[in-house]
């Protein structure tokens, strides 16, 4: 054994160490560690070998085994995967049919159910309303009729009508969607005379 072959492998010895004690004490490794096996240089059939098998041919083997399905899936099973079920739960977009243009502001809204715009203006004039009688009324327990009026309605009937009922007037006009006879269905006011117009008959 020559005295430059007994050189590099005391080199390659002092690294090794180098590199151990390095790991032990930062508890990682320098990104050039590599996996070294040390063989003397005259040992050509292990260099030969080594050449001819490597590593990786052993893992690998003759070649890959891929994992396929051995059952393709049908052109049924791909549609609902990829569209959904009508029955049970659809993926594509479709128009909604459950909708009316409310008649009075023109927004749209669910069937069946009352139109938010609308009704915010009612919820509006509701609050507006109990606002009005807490300031009169001070949040005392009133035993009277309470009878909310807008301008222009106290004159409207006379004094003795309105005799024993507590009055709270909002200062502003009555809004054409607010009936003063909730009782009636439309905002119509109430008939003079009895008689009933007959429909036409030609």
């Amino acid at each position: 054994m020559s005295l430059a072959h007994l050189l590099y492998r005391f080199n390659v010895a002092v690294r090794g160490l180098e590199r151990t004690l390095f790991g032990a004490l930062t508890g990682r490794y320098p990104d050039d560690f590599r996996l070294c096996v040390d063989f003397p240089v005259e040992n050509r059939g292990f260099q030969e070998k080594s050449k001819s098998s490597g590593l990786l041919e052993d893992i690998i083997g003759d070649g890959f085994l891929f994992a396929v399905p051995k059952h393709r899936r049908s052109t049924e099973k791909r549609l609902k995967r990829k569209y959904g079920s009508p029955g049970l739960n659809l993926k594509i977009l479709l128009p909604r049919k459950d909708l009316k243009t409310c008649n009075t502001c023109g927004d749209d809204h669910e069937i069946g159910v009352l139109c938010p715009t609308c009704y915010k203006k009612v919820i509006d004039e509701t609050k507006a309303m109990q606002e009005a009688i807490q300031n009169e009324l001070k949040l005392e327990p009133v035993e009277t009729e309470v009878v909310v009026l807008y301008d222009g309605e106290k004159d409207t009937k006379s004094d003795e009508f309105w005799e024993g009922k507590r009055i709270v007037e909002m200062k502003k006009p009555r809004p054409q969607w607010f009936s003063d006879n909730l009782l009636q269905k439309t905002t119509q006011k109430e008939a003079t005379t009895s008689e009933v117009k007959p429909t036409e008959l030609g």
